[in-house]
């Protein structure tokens, strides 16, 4: 940390010890190993090329993974001091993300279809309200309706009697109270 890293140099800034050199190391697959003979084609000599590039292009990608932990970890500093949580980030993200959404041009063909789908059906669903209205009231003024009215007329005046506009009926069993019998 604090320390310039020369993505050139696979040894530079990382305080590494690299003095001992990996080509001395045996290679599974070597050359001179009576397991995996050479392929054809290909003498001994570019086979150890090959093994040594192997060796270097590895070192550096170790080296870039290295750089990278340490970039990241140095990226997480940071926004930790500016105060940016993950939680944040992710609401940046999702924010950015549904504006992006509705910019696009499937958003809004979409959100124009659903509208006018929207208008038709309210149309479609004020036409039938209509329609049920009228059934209803053509339906009020049927002969069936008015015998069925007159008829519950007739059983409300049984059951209740004259006295049926509004005043409310008592039962027998109900007590008024009284000065000599309070309710308490």
């Amino acid at each position: 940390p604090g320390c310039d890293i020369n993505l050139n140099s696979p040894n530079k800034g990382l305080g590494v010890d690299r003095s001992d050199n990996l080509s001395d190391v045996p290679v599974e697959g070597a050359v001179g190993n009576s397991a995996n003979p050479l392929p054809p084609g290909l003498t001994e000599e570019e086979a150890e090329e090959l093994h040594t590039e192997l060796t270097k292009v590895e070192e550096e990608i170790n080296t870039l993974r290295q750089v990278l932990s340490a970039k990241e970890r140095h990226a997480t500093e940071l926004k930790r001091k500016l105060g940016l949580s993950p939680l944040n980030e992710l609401k940046q993200n999702l924010t950015k993300s549904w504006q992006d959404v509705q910019t696009s041009n499937a958003y809004k063909k979409t959100q124009e279809t659903l509208s006018q789908a929207g208008q038709k059906t309210s149309a479609a669903l004020t036409t039938v309200g209509t329609a049920i209205s009228r059934r209803l009231g053509d339906m009020r003024n049927s002969a069936t309706f008015k015998s069925f009215e007159d008829k519950m007329g007739n059983l409300k005046y049984k059951v209740v009697g004259p006295r049926g506009n509004g005043d409310a009926v008592s039962s027998p069993t109900d007590t008024t109270p009284t000065q000599e019998n309070p309710p308490f």
